[in-house]
């Protein structure tokens, strides 16, 4: 049994250094904490306040060097319709990791300044990446070199972004240089990673007792021509000095290899208050190969600074709660 476990251990990592680990930064549900800019680079100061969030992922909880990653994030307005943002990320995967360092510009257009909110918004982010993967840890194979080899490479995203009162919509190309490298290949062949991804969501019953805010993201991988859904619905609930949400959202995978299906399942519980956010997210993975029931967690936790005057009735991303 162990033997079985192992080997599966060893198939899901290669599959995910050979996905999402060679991406510049891997796509998650915490986009859905409060923290949109960690996809789209058109959400840096698209709202009225400077956001600094920090996020700790553990993959596979239990299981040993399973993937983790750490960010750290912050964006804001500069003048009245530029902005800047930038993102730390360790991304650690068994015996493959990446640092990296990503920059953001981002240029807002205000389409109408009456009490209707309707914006316009671009982003182009350029990152910096050391790649490294640990050959001491390939034990028993001669013809591996017990060394730890690393390589550096640049990337870069654009995006743009359209919102209109409780509407909003991005659109983001990401890793336009293709410029990532294999490790694992002597060649160091540079790797097509351009995703396209799409997101499109709806925030209504402003004032009201709840609010609701459904969404959609699409990614498009270029590459292989796989397709990644998120389904999500997000609820709110105000109360004197805070706000309580909850969040779920459905992951699907399609036309990929049957060892390659994405099904996951992410339940997300959220406070905000004061300037402060706190989020807790649990995704349980459907696939037919699961490593552990023990799932994966994550902690998020933000405070917003320099809060400007709310705009016009507009999606939470726009407007901080406090």
């Amino acid at each position: 049994m162990k033997i079985v476990k192992s080997l599966i251990l060893l198939i899901v990592f290669f599959l995910s250094f050979e996905g999402e680990s060679q991406e510049t930064l891997p796509i998650y549900s915490d986009y859905l904490s409060d923290n949109v800019y960690l996809v789209h680079p058109s959400a840096a100061g698209i709202g009225n306040t400077g956001k600094l969030r920090f996020t700790a992922r553990q993959q596979w909880a239990g299981v040993k060097d399973a993937p983790t990653l750490q960010t750290i994030s912050y964006h804001n307005r500069f003048r009245e319709k530029a902005a800047l943002g930038f993102i730390l990320f360790n991304d650690s995967n068994g015996f493959h990791s990446q640092k990296g360092i990503q920059g953001t510009f981002a240029y807002h257009l205000d389409l109408n300044r009456a009490s209707v909110f309707n914006q316009l918004s671009f982003g182009l982010s350029l990152t910096a990446v050391q790649n490294q993967v640990d050959q001491t840890q390939f034990f028993g194979d001669p013809t591996i070199a017990q060394i730890i080899r690393s390589d550096g490479y640049f990337n870069a995203d654009f995006s743009v972004a359209y919102h209109r009162k409780g509407f909003s919509s991005y659109l983001t190309v990401k890793n336009l240089l293709l410029s990532a490298k294999n490790n694992l290949n002597n060649n160091l062949e540079p790797l097509d990673l351009r995703n396209y991804i799409l997101s499109l969501g709806y925030y209504f019953g402003d004032k009201q007792s709840f609010q609701f805010e459904p969404s959609v993201m699409i990614q498009l991988r270029e590459s292989t021509g796989e397709r990644i859904v998120d389904f999500n619905l997000k609820a709110y609930k105000d109360f004197n000095k805070a706000q309580l949400w909850g969040a779920l959202s459905y992951r699907k995978g399609f036309d990929a290899k049957p060892i390659e299906d994405l099904v996951y399942i992410t339940p997300i519980i959220g406070v905000n208050y004061n300037k402060w956010m706190f989020s807790y997210t649990y995704t349980r993975q459907m696939n037919d190969i699961v490593l552990t029931d023990l799932g994966f967690h994550q902690v998020s936790i933000g405070v917003n600074l320099f809060t400007r005057k709310p705009r016009a009735a507009a999606c939470p991303n726009i407007n901080a709660s406090f």
